[in-house]
């Protein structure tokens, strides 16, 4: 009840339903203020305490056109027309705010090395400004609240601040941030430091400046140049700096792999900071369930990956028709390690895994802990996770300075092709992409300006080299991209009913059927084989039998949730509502873009 008033009173919604002197509580201990704030030392405990509510490090990339089969996510609903005030979730986690701003109401009372103070005041305003980005990414505008409020502050049932000035207060936040953090890291990459901050600028001035530019009902496109000058800035910056490099030992695919199924990434030149989960510790991640527990990889990501000659792989005749296991002959590298394989095996011996087709077939394999020893069970798998990477920053550069079209061949090879290379793909070619579009890309994405098909080469280059990273939404809803979740999403190719392959080896080891009662389409296998093969029914009921295939008897697998088919409102869904108990109880917050 306690953690329930504490959001409330940062709403300003029901105040007088919490107890007063709770609000007189130090957020994380019960040491008073007065007493407290003393010393750097003193904002250095409060700001460890920040860290598990505000270090975020994704492992997929639910709500987005690179999952099938989750339905039910929030996406889902809304694409079906059921989400709405009355449904939606969210909102609720303003106690985040008000921990951070308990700090900066009284870090002026500590006395001590004036850096040293500015550092821990810096680091409050980042997670601040982290917190209010994925507000503006959510809400658009929102209340801004850069203190913490008491029971009787008017402050409390104020309205929505406009998107223009949230952002600017975002970007002062991480501006103080960069000058003012510390450029060391004494916990080697786990907490934050000046590059943390200039990586978070670097992705929250692309997303602002392309959001602004390519959505005209904000009426904010004069300004966006602005917030893009300020990502390519905040990315060269990291890069100038020399301190981060592409994790690259020459072994391809391996070295991508690495960097998501590690016990530890400290020392990796190519992270900026991460998360640890250590055994000793018995501080475990849940990234054990991307393998096939809830959903797969969309049909749409899979077709991303270009050849491993740099062409694209729906340049081929036929691409569409490509059964399961030679969909992964001759790609890029990273296409095997985000998607699980013919012939993967989770415990490192002959026993192959076999990905279903009721949630697509292409189950995710990125950040799947390699090692058994390494799944230990819920919230016991101990691989460390990336919080930022120095491949995003160089994709930040490359997509910004293409946006503002000063973009050069240099630019192209000190960002994106060290991505390709390490992996062993060709580079990228400005001249070439400009005067050779992928017309697939072309038909998925709007683009202007000069660099129209190194923008489209450089966003398929962003969705496969950071898939499942949890950065996709907010990619499709900054391009206005949003019509691509009007398509059903699709699994894997189905020539025909009967037995499938899915490990390489020539035999069967599923089987789609009509129905249990129809099994004609696997008379003529081996008795053995029939006999072992997992059987999967075209049929609308039973959670295990949720898809079907779009020609009837072949074709790609789709969802049986979308046979009512799937809407996309313009721009309203590119932003939540409030929910409607908020609104009640604060009847100045109103819903905005059509809610």
């Amino acid at each position: 009840m306690k953690k329930l008033c504490l959001s409330l009173i940062i709403l300003g919604c029901a105040a007088a339903s919490c107890n007063k002197d709770f609000l007189q509580r130090l957020p994380q201990t019960e040491i008073s203020p007065d007493a407290y704030f003393n010393s750097p030392q003193d904002l250095n405990t409060y700001i460890n305490g920040l860290y598990d509510d505000n270090l975020v490090a994704p492992y997929d990339d639910n709500n987005s056109d690179n999952v099938s089969g989750n339905t039910g996510s929030e996406m889902d609903k809304l694409v079906h027309n059921t989400l709405d005030p009355t449904t939606v979730g969210g909102w609720d986690d303003w106690n985040k705010l008000r921990n951070i701003n308990f700090l900066l109401d009284n870090a002026g009372k500590a006395k001590g090395d004036a850096a040293a103070i500015n550092h821990y005041i810096g680091i409050a305003r980042y997670f601040r400004a982290r917190f209010y980005f994925e507000k503006i990414a959510t809400y658009s505008d929102v209340p801004w609240y850069g203190h913490v409020l008491s029971d009787v502050d008017p402050e409390l049932y104020k309205g929505r601040d406009p998107r223009a000035a949230i952002a600017d207060s975002v970007l002062a936040d991480l501006q103080f941030a960069v000058d003012n953090i510390k450029v060391d890291d004494k916990d080697n990459g786990t907490s934050v430091n000046k590059y943390t901050a200039l990586a978070l600028m670097s992705r929250y001035c692309l997303f602002e400046g392309t959001f602004r530019k390519y959505h005209d009902e904000l009426k904010l496109s004069g300004t966006a140049d602005a917030f893009l000058q300020k990502a390519a800035w905040a990315a060269d910056q990291v890069m100038s700096s020399q301190r981060y490099t592409i994790y690259n030992t020459g072994k391809g695919g391996a070295d991508y792999r690495a960097l998501f199924v590690s016990l530890s990434l400290a020392g990796n030149k190519e992270i900026i900071q991460w998360r640890d989960y250590p055994q000793a510790l018995s501080k475990g991640n849940n990234t054990h369930t991307v393998l096939g527990w809830t959903w797969s990889l969309s049909q749409s990501l899979v077709y991303s990956y270009l050849m491993k000659d740099g062409t694209p792989f729906t340049a081929q005749a036929g691409y569409d028709k490509i059964g399961f296991t030679a969909t992964f002959a001759n790609r890029d590298p990273r296409l095997a390690e985000t998607v699980s394989y013919p012939g993967f095996s989770p415990t490192q011996d002959n026993n192959v895994y076999i990905a279903k087709p009721n949630l697509g077939a292409y189950d995710q394999l990125k950040f799947y802990p390699r090692d058994p020893k390494q799944r230990q069970g819920w919230d016991a798998n101990y691989t460390a996770l990336p919080v930022y990477r120095y491949a995003e920053i160089l994709l930040n550069f490359a997509e910004a300075k293409a946006e503002l079209g000063t973009l050069s061949q240099a630019d192209l090879d000190n960002s994106v092709n060290l991505l390709r290379r390490r992996v062993q793909m060709p580079d990228l070619n400005l001249a070439t992409a400009n005067g050779n579009i992928d017309p697939v890309l072309a038909a998925a994405y709007t683009v202007s300006g000069v660099n129209k098909g190194a923008l489209l080469e450089i966003r398929r280059e962003r969705r496969v080299e950071m898939a499942c990273e949890g950065l996709r939404l907010k990619d499709i809803n900054r391009w206005k991209a949003g019509a691509r979740l009007k398509d059903a999403p699709q699994g894997m190719y189905i020539p025909a009913l009967g037995g499938i392959d899915m490990t390489g080896d020539g035999v069967a080891d599923i089987a789609i059927l009509p129905n249990p009662n129809d099994t004609t389409a696997i008379a003529n296998l081996p008795p053995d084989v029939k006999a072992r093969v997992s059987r999967f029914y075209l049929t609308d009921k039973g959670s295990d039998n949720n898809f079907y295939l779009e020609n009837g008897t072949s074709g790609h697998i789709q969802f049986t949730a979308d046979r009512i088919g799937r809407t996309f409102t313009e721009p309203k869904f590119y932003y939540r509502p409030i929910p409607k108990q908020q609104t009640i109880l604060n009847d100045k917050l109103v819903q905005i873009f059509g809610w």
